[in-house]
């Protein structure tokens, strides 16, 4: 799953003829400036500038300016670009035209294993969780797209009435051919919002989640996913999920800035084990990363090059728990050459490897990688009678 941007989420309701207002997503305040020689609406409009990033709680952050015109759009973009956010930077704002309105909606749908679920409310806005009763509910079954007739009577169910029950249906079929096309998992606009005089729809916020691994049938994708944790991907995490979405298994992999304590765990438990452990010792992770599945030994190696890469670190941690059909030997041969070939770059200078693992071809693995000893790696290797706990006491007691 990989969540979009507003800007990119709203491209694609233009596309499903879901209405959005007027937009820009710009990272150069004097550009907005030449756009507005360009559209009238930026000159006449009273305007929205918000920070285009995965940050909560933009407006008390100060990253919601509301009513602008076109100058003072300019000084606000000036202003938010290049902001620090915690350990995230403001590299782009989204510059919209602010249309009054005088009802605010909520629609949603998330999708599950049977099919999807339609979420729709007439109290949408800041407040919908103080008015989460008020939401109505209707399933999707896989395959199965329900006519205008019944999402209007659905509308009609979740408090709207006459005309405006017809265009909320009618929006909500459009959203569903938008879920369902665009390999969707989540989306939801909030607010959805109505300007009676002229009954003007638009949906004003949107959060959107989409298969990314199903780019490959979108030639019209030109987005990248945003992290969850307020901050763009690396270009290393973003090699990872590319590496990630070509292979059986699974690799994965999150930088953590400053830490000292390198991960280059099998599975996501053991991974949130170790990373658990290490913080509760009184240690500093500097990335989760995981390999499971029985991946590829290349895409392991990748994965270890990548952790090795990581500044400052003086431990890694290798291994996990005892793996159900995860081939030791195999992955293991993938964390060798990994090594190997991070060592010959410069890397592993000054830093120690402790290992444990168990699982299928176990003592072959073990052997394999002990065996880099002889190289001059500061490695300590550990089977399955080694308590994990214990490996990270080792670690950050040496």
């Amino acid at each position: 799953m990989a969540k979009i941007l507003e800007g990119p989420a709203m491209k694609l309701f233009n596309k499903w003829g879901i209405p959005v207002p007027n937009y820009v997503v710009i990272m150069d305040p004097n550009r907005l400036e030449q756009l507005g020689e360009a559209n009238k609406w930026l000159r006449e409009s009273k305007l929205v500038v918000k920070a285009h990033e995965a940050v909560g709680g933009r407006f008390k952050l100060g990253l919601v300016k509301l009513g602008l015109n076109l100058r003072e759009a300019v000084e606000a973009a000036r202003e938010m670009i290049g902001r620090e956010i915690g350990t995230a930077a403001v590299r782009q704002v989204i510059v919209a035209e602010m249309l009054e309105h005088d009802e605010e909606y909520y629609v949603c749908i998330n999708g599950n294993r049977d099919g999807a679920e339609v979420l729709l409310s007439n109290r949408g806005g800041v407040d919908i969780e103080e008015n989460w009763d008020t939401v109505r509910r209707l399933f999707i079954p896989i395959d199965e797209n329900p006519s205008i007739e019944r999402l209007t009577e659905f509308a009609c169910e979740a408090g709207f009435s006459g005309e405006i029950a017809e265009r909320v249906g009618k929006i909500v079929s459009r959203l569903v051919l938008c879920f369902d096309n665009e390999d969707a998992q989540s989306i939801e606009i909030n607010p959805l919002v109505i300007r009676k005089s002229d009954m003007r729809f638009a949906a004003l916020d949107a959060v959107m989640n989409v298969d990314y691994d199903a780019r490959f049938r979108h030639a019209d994708w030109d987005f990248k996913p945003v992290s969850e944790i307020g901050r763009p991907f690396t270009d290393a995490e973003l090699q990872i999920m590319e590496i990630d979405a070509r292979i059986k298994g699974s690799v994965k992999f999150v930088e953590v800035p400053g830490g000292e304590v390198a991960l280059l765990t099998a599975g996501g438990g053991a991974s949130v084990f170790y990373s658990d452990a290490v913080v509760a010792r009184g240690g500093t992770i500097a990335n989760y990363a995981e390999y499971s599945g029985d991946p590829s030994d290349w895409a392991v190696e990748a994965l270890t090059e990548t952790v090795c890469a990581l500044p400052n670190i003086r431990h890694i941690i290798v291994g996990g728990a005892i793996a159900n059909f995860t081939d030791v030997k195999a992955t293991f041969n993938g964390i060798i050459n990994g090594f190997r070939e991070s060592k010959s770059k410069g890397y592993l200078e000054h830093v120690k490897i402790w290992v444990r693992r168990g699982g299928p071809n176990e003592n072959q693995g073990l052997a394999a990688i002990r065996k880099l000893q002889d190289e001059g790696f500061d490695i300590h290797v550990y089977d399955r009678s080694m308590p994990m706990t214990d490996i990270v006491d080792l670690a950050l007691n040496s």
